[in-house]
């Protein structure tokens, strides 16, 4: 992969999103930290560089810089946000703290012509974007002109067109920027000349070959939660190193209805890969009892979860490895992706919450893509589309779910509840339409009248998001009558529920989980 993109990772929450963009175009790309060392960006030999945003202030000392040699390859340079404005700093220009801050839609004014925006803006029009910044830039540096304003960034796009170096203030990566993968596309095909022959297909190619080389002959175990990402991987594992691998599915008790077998049948019957079944339910309700706390649920079922897998690694002969369907949301809500500034939102059991005291590897395949991603990577191994386009499922499984403690008869609840809610969603037809549902059991209770009797029963919340990477997500708009009657059957079929809500929230500020 000669033509390829270096992304420079200043701590965006969003950074990944850029890799992402730029895949869809057809190419491929690498994230680094922007601490990365010189020589190593040299030998990589981009055809071009992408500076991710950030959340420093390139006003205050000792924030992060871009290693001068980006500027002396003499390949084009695009700055994204706090790219740009770094970019400005340290070629000659300047970059000052302001009170009009942009957070959120803004609208661009395209003031010139420019290659960034050829076929894709034209002078005299104005577009929408995606903005997030308190500092802007107030100088350019030599060589540089406006070729975009906004109502708070006058400099919100600048190029250089005899270096080709380009900045723009808001963030083309996210979905609420219409037009910003064809920026980004045109920027790495037409401007960086790559000729956008990256697919799925070579993707796979290169993470057997990347697994082999990581593994050698050493054995792998590998943890089924039950999910795609986990399927996928193990799928993926075992076509690099074959009978070097054995699945472990752990039935946590914390799964929804159905699925222990569900998985059980396709790894042992659809693709004979080794499995060891082992039933752990009780073990995870005992280290989960009385538990309220999401980050230490998260923490005791990451260390429950290893914990079991150590020990099947010694019945099967000894693993060095552990591998885990781990994606870039997982990653990027936990640590940063490059140990950089970006800011941990949650910890997930297969990210943030392992324990420092694990003897094995991990091996991690999955962990730079997104979830439809891996649904495409799953087609291309031959995963049934039945498997492949199940709603996403979180690793802690309905412990994060049921809010507050989690016991078994709540469980038992939040089960029902969601069973009927997803078959209800599937009769209409919006299975497919919608990115994730799930039913979460809240800690309260709320009186009630049944049978001219009073109750004081749960309360259940029903959540719905439409997504494309899980990065960002707003909620399904439901008809009122589908809502209503979804809420009618549970609340006439599940005993212990006799309210049901629908959550709106979009992410952010929320996030999908509850917790």
């Amino acid at each position: 992969m000669t033509d390829r993109i270096l992304i420079l990772d200043f701590g965006s929450q969003v950074t990944q999103l850029i890799a992402r963009r730029v895949r869809e175009a057809g190419v491929y790309s690498e994230i680094k930290p922007f601490s990365v060392d010189s020589a190593w960006i040299e030998a990589f030999a981009p055809a071009g560089v992408i500076l991710s945003g950030g959340p420093a202030s390139v006003t205050e000392a000792a924030t992060p810089r871009a290693p001068d040699v980006v500027f002396r390859l003499g390949v084009p340079v695009l700055g994204i946000c706090y790219g740009q404005q770094t970019m400005v700093d340290q070629l000659g220009g300047r970059v000052e703290a302001d009170d009009h801050r942009e957070f959120g839609r803004a609208y661009v004014d395209v003031r010139d012509a420019c290659p960034l925006f050829d076929s894709v803006w034209a002078p005299g029009e104005r577009h929408q974007v995606w903005m997030s910044h308190g500092d802007r830039v107030t100088a350019l540096p030599e060589g540089f002109r406006v070729v975009g304003t906004s109502d708070g960034a006058p400099f919100a796009a600048i190029a250089d067109d005899t270096r080709r170096f380009f900045g723009v203030q808001f963030h083309p990566e996210v979905v609420h920027t219409p037009d910003g993968a064809k920026l980004i596309g045109h920027f790495v095909r037409d401007i960086c000349g790559c000729p956008g022959d990256w697919t799925m297909a070579a993707f796979r190619e290169s993470a057997i070959a990347r697994i082999r080389e990581q593994v050698g002959r050493e054995r792998v175990i590998c943890g089924l939660s039950g999910g795609v990402d986990s399927a996928v991987a193990a799928k993926l594992i075992h076509e690099a190193i074959g009978d070097q691998l054995t699945c472990v599915f752990v039935d946590t008790g914390l799964l929804r209805s159905g699925e222990a077998e569900q998985v059980v049948d396709l790894f042992r019957g659809a693709f004979n890969i080794p499995l060891v079944h082992v039933d752990a339910g009780p073990l995870f309700l005992e280290k989960l009892a009385g538990v309220d706390d999401p980050e230490r649920k998260r923490k005791i079922i990451g260390a429950t979860f290893i914990d079991v897998f150590e020990a099947e690694a010694k019945k099967i002969g000894g693993a060095s490895f552990l591998a885990q369907g781990t994606l870039y949301p997982d990653v990027i809500e936990s640590v940063s992706f490059t140990g950089g500034p970006s800011v941990t939102i949650k910890s997930h059991h297969n990210v943030g919450g392992l324990p420092e005291r694990m003897n094995m590897k991990l091996v991690e395949p999955l962990r730079e893509l997104f979830k439809d991603e891996v649904r495409d990577l799953g087609r291309e191994l031959g995963l049934p589309d039945g498997f492949v386009g199940r709603h996403p499922f979180p690793g802690p499984g309905l412990a994060i779910r049921v809010l507050g403690a989690v016991a078994e008869d709540r469980l038992a609840i939040l089960r029902k509840a969601d069973r009927i809610y997803l078959e209800e969603i599937r009769n209409a037809g919006l299975y497919d339409a919608i990115w994730q549902a799930f039913a979460v059991l809240l800690p309260v209770r709320s009186v009630g009248v049944m049978g001219d009797g009073r109750t004081y029963d749960n309360v259940c919340a029903l959540r719905a998001v439409t997504s494309t990477d899980g990065m960002t997500a707003d909620s399904y708009p439901f008809d009122h009558a589908f809502l209503s009657h979804v809420a009618h059957r549970i609340i006439n079929e599940v005993k212990g529920i006799n309210r049901v809500t629908y959550d709106v929230t979009s992410k952010p500020p929320g996030t999908i989980e509850w917790e």
